[in-house]
């Protein structure tokens, strides 16, 4: 296995298992869901999960296979990172550096400089 494979596979794999954990859909999914969900050959996909297992990443369960505490955290970094233009506030939103959370009254300024930065002058 080629070692840049390895990493990009690991971080579908993490990715996946994460946001699937995170939604209730699968705690410790099977190789063969996960090879559904991410569109390989679950014969592939074997051999990288008894990898991620021995780089302790995965724990094998009676089943599936579960993210170990290292596991969450790097598959949680990874979707941070892979999904962060999507994740991040969009115009007019806030983040949890926002001035705005110095206070209730910051918070209900800043509301309403964002409600008349949205609506239309009539000039």
């Amino acid at each position: 296995m080629d070692e840049l494979e390895i990493l990009r596979v690991r971080d579908e794999v993490l990715q996946a298992m994460y946001w699937m954990r995170a939604e209730g859909l699968a705690e410790a999914p099977t190789a063969a869901e996960l090879a559904r969900f991410l569109v390989v050959p679950a014969g592939t996909l074997g051999a990288y999960l008894d990898r991620f297992v021995t780089d302790g990443l995965l724990e094998p369960t009676d089943q599936g296979f579960r993210l170990s505490a290292q596991g969450v955290e790097t598959g949680k970094r990874t979707f941070a990172e892979e999904f962060a233009d999507v994740t991040k506030p969009g115009h007019g939103e806030c983040d949890e550096d926002c001035w705005c959370n110095a206070s209730p009254e910051e918070a209900m300024r800043c509301c309403g400089e964002q409600r008349t930065e949205q609506v239309p002058s009539h000039h």
